[in-house]
């Protein structure tokens, strides 16, 4: 191994080894759907000879629907860079990318230093600003403290703005027109108080003086090449000042994260696995963490794709290595593997001491951190990391949590879902996973047992949630009104006694509120008149309620007209004390308000603790 560009000698593979080698970054590239995040990879990808095929073409709809890694080596790197760097070579032996279907991965993996990514790029619509995604992954990145740069993504839909291939940011904006410029300045101008609004300095990366102090903006167009030697430029720059003693935190056991477990033809069980510290060899033992705790296997073949295939992309292109150093993406197969427990870290144990502090690290990754409560929804997820993303967010909506667990949801969730008292908490939310072979059905149609809800991001979860709430809400809102007796306030109409008694038939005018037939109904003093048997319009219609401003033709049964009313009386509708209780838990209108007061403080007149 030498210093490149200045001459020095080959340093001895003994002295790199006591001094630790400075590895590659590892890159996590985020950004809201259809901002252009598989496009500025797809871009890295076609970097160098051996261009590969558009990830966006072969996935659906454009969107990343599966994690990946690709390794751009220093080559190809300082070669692209060189017109940014005056010819100056990176430190770095190259960048390993991470591509996260959305935000997910980057949510659920957990590892040391508290994420699995070095350093990450943002990407943003110039055009659209900050999104939903957007802010989640700005949260997510706050709370990891992981440093990233922002791609101001799609410069080539500013009206008149002339793109080249290969052309650096700062080569284009001295071409484009000053109409051109202030455009983009007004767009530019927008995004900063986004960014502003949620805690964040950012400014174009050619203006910066201090990178502590403002996160850089890197103006760019992946669909047309245009400011992409800058965005790696300044991540790599970043990543070797601000991380280096991360970046050389090379030595000790191997260490590792599991992105998942998959079944490979030939293979069997496989674990695709971002090394991101030390050294793997075929034979190590290994501890992974598993559902019950840590469990130990041995490694029995590696495998990497080959020069700058995406793993998920490698198909035959895999070859077998017996020897791993960090960072890099790697296939490892080992016995025992389905237990594995996706997003969790993998540590090489290849003696006693280092099995024990490994295993007491792992118990800890195995144990979920989420606050259970005696009634609340059930969540689940297809990682720990994931799990406890979602309940973070629902505790900040204040949204208790009866049961968390990993894995596809199962008959034990329905059952403890169906369970709940509270209707709004008959739900269970799903991030990333779906019913066992045996309980999908169920949970599909309008015929579902149990309301369920799943999407690959969070923020789409807690939408469709809140939806869900409210609309249940309205329905059982709708339904408490429908059997509540409402307050209302009627009038007795002069020269409207179309029957003296039994029932006595009047015309009345809703005053306020409304009344509904099955009432009772009282004097304004208290006293008891009798219960409303029909309603009927001017029109002779039979109506089951009436509102405020209707005139009905009221059946009343039990009062005598002359005896107990009289024309230009005033009635309640008398409220039992249950429903008063539940009333003021609801919306009424004003008036309602109003006439519920006075019944109130009628009752109470004799039972000082009616309606509490």
């Amino acid at each position: 191994m030498s210093e490149e560009g200045d001459g020095s000698e080959t340093i001895p593979e003994e002295v790199v080894k006591d001094l630790g080698w400075q590895r590659q970054p590892i890159v996590a590239v985020l950004g809201h759907v259809d901002h252009g995040k598989t496009s500025v990879l797809d871009h890295f990808r076609s970097l160098g000879n051996e261009r590969q095929a558009s990830v966006m073409d072969r996935e659906a709809g454009g969107i990343t629907q599966h994690i990946g890694a690709t390794e751009v080596p220093a080559k190809i790197l300082n070669e692209t860079c060189a017109a940014m760097t005056g010819g100056k070579d990176f430190n770095s032996p190259g960048l390993l990318f991470i591509d996260t279907p959305g935000h997910h991965s980057f949510t659920s993996l957990r590892s040391r230093g508290g994420a699995l990514a070095d350093i990450a790029i943002l990407v943003v619509d110039i055009m659209e600003g900050l999104q939903p995604q957007t802010i989640e992954s700005l949260r997510i990145l706050r709370d990891k403290k992981t440093p990233f740069v922002i791609a101001a993504n799609k410069v080539d839909r500013l009206h008149g703005w002339r793109t080249e291939d290969g052309r650096s940011f700062i080569e284009s904006w001295a071409n484009q027109r000053d109409d051109v410029k202030q455009y983009f300045e007004d767009r530019y101008w927008k995004l900063l108080g986004q960014f502003s609004e949620h805690g964040f300095n950012i400014e174009r990366y050619d203006k910066i003086r201090d990178f502590k102090s403002n996160l850089a903006l890197v103006p760019c167009s992946a669909k047309d090449g245009e400011g992409l030697q800058d965005l790696l430029t300044v991540t790599v720059g970043l990543a070797e000042r601000f991380l280096e003693e991360r970046l050389r935190d090379t030595l000790g056991d191997g260490e590792g994260t599991v992105l998942e477990m998959k079944d490979e033809r030939g293979l069997g069980k496989t674990i695709d696995v971002i090394l991101n510290r030390g050294e793997l060899n075929v034979g190590d033992t290994i501890t992974l963490v598993g559902a019950d705790g840590p469990f130990s296997t041995h490694i029995k073949g590696m495998f990497r794709p080959k020069g700058m295939s995406e793993m998920r992309d490698a198909g035959d292109r895999w070859e077998s290595c017996d020897n791993a150093i960090a960072a890099c993406g790697l296939k490892i197969v080992a016995p025992g593997l389905e237990k594995v427990l996706a997003g969790t870290t993998l540590r090489q144990t290849n003696n006693s001491e280092s099995k024990k502090t490994a295993e007491a690290e792992a118990r800890k990754e195995a144990t979920i951190s989420v606050d259970i409560a005696e009634e609340g929804v059930v969540i689940k997820a297809d990682t720990i990391g994931g799990l406890e993303a979602l309940a973070f967010e629902l505790n900040k909506l204040e949204i208790p949590i009866r049961m968390a667990t990993i894995g596809p949801v199962n008959k034990r969730d329905i059952i403890t879902a169906q369970c709940a008292e509270d209707p709004l908490n008959q739900i269970i939310l799903a991030f990333s996973v779906k019913g066992n072979s045996e309980v999908q059905p169920r949970l599909e149609g309008p015929d579902a047992e149990i309301k369920f809800i799943s999407a690959d991001i969070i923020y789409r979860i807690l939408e469709d949630f809140e939806e869900w709430r409210d609309a249940t809400k309205a329905e059982m809102e709708a339904a408490a009104r429908e059997n509540l007796v409402y307050p209302g306030h009627l009038l007795y109409l002069a020269d409207h006694t179309f029957r003296n008694k039994g029932p006595a038939i009047v015309g009345m005018r809703v005053v306020g509120g409304r009344v509904h037939v099955g009432q009772r109904i009282m004097k304004l003093d208290g006293t008891q008149i009798g219960q409303i048997k029909s309603l009927r319009t001017r029109s002779s219609e039979e109506v089951k309620e009436g509102r405020q401003g209707d005139e009905l033709a009221v059946a009343v049964m039990g009062p005598t007209v002359g005896r107990h009313i009289d024309e230009g009386d005033e009635f309640w509708v008398d409220i039992p004390a249950a429903h008063a209780k539940r009333l003021r838990k609801i919306d009424l209108t004003p008036i309602e308000e109003e006439i519920l007061d006075e019944i109130t403080r009628l009752h109470r007149k004799n039972d000082h603790f009616w309606g509490r």
